[in-house]
Order: C-alpha cells, then sequence, then structure tokens
C-alpha cells in the first residue's frame, strides 16, 4: 500500500531554513501528483505547494518565492526546500499523494488520497 513518511522537521529562528523530506513507497513520485500541507494549532489545513508529475510546481501566496517543491524520482522522494521562514510557517507539515488521472493534469485542484504522518517545524521569533 502506498506510505509517505516525512522528516526533516525541527525548530528554527526567523529568517532561517528546513528542508522537509517525504520518503514515497508503494507508489512512484514519477508522474504523479503529490503536495505539501500544513496545519497550525485552531486553524484549518492548508495547501503550501503542489508539484505534477511534469515539475510543474505551485505555492500559496504566502509562501512564494521562500519555499521550493521538488522530486527525485531516482529516490522516490518529495522535498519542500523553506527559506526566510517566519513564526506564522509553524505548523504540523504533511506530504500528499493523488494518484488518479485527473490529478495528473489538474493536480492544483486535486482532493490528495494518501497523507503522512506529518512532521513539526517550529519557527521562534
Amino acid at each position: 500500500q502506498v506510505q509517505l513518511v516525512e522528516s526533516g522537521g525541527g525548530s528554527v529562528q526567523a529568517g532561517g531554513s528546513l528542508r522537509l523530506s517525504c520518503a514515497a513507497s508503494g507508489m512512484t513520485t514519477s508522474g504523479n501528483c503529490m503536495g505539501w500541507f500544513r496545519q497550525a494549532p485552531g486553524k484549518e489545513r492548508e495547501g503550501v505547494a503542489r508539484i505534477q508529475g511534469n515539475g510543474y510546481a505551485t505555492y500559496a501566496d504566502s509562501v512564494k518565492g521562500r519555499f521550493t517543491i521538488s522530486h527525485d524520482n531516482a529516490k522516490n522522494t518529495l522535498y519542500l526546500e523553506m527559506n526566510n521562514l517566519k513564526p506564522e510557517d509553524t505548523g504540523m507539515y504533511y506530504c500528499a499523494a493523488d494518484l488518479s488521472p485527473y490529478a495528473r493534469s489538474w493536480c492544483p485542484y486535486a482532493p490528495m488520497h494518501y497523507w503522512g504522518q506529518g512532521t513539526q517545524v517550529t519557527v521562534s521569533s
């Protein structure tokens, strides 16, 4: 079955950087829609970035220019490079995937069917 395992979270000061990883098994990162989401305490989960199989990426306005999503198909791993972190970036970060044919072309709108357990990111001011 599909499993997504996140790692790389931690505590950093504002302006710092982190790189999150999501190791996928039971599926391939190549050709599939994947994304990163986050949830802060007391808030709803929100999309951070998504990437289609062809490498086309979309980002939330709040992270554009600071975060970069990518995948290494040889390692079957999804990444999120986060720079210039702000306290409002604090939250649990989740990796997700949607393997449906719809998602291959409409990744920004895909509902995401598989989720990881999350990794905590805390940014202090």
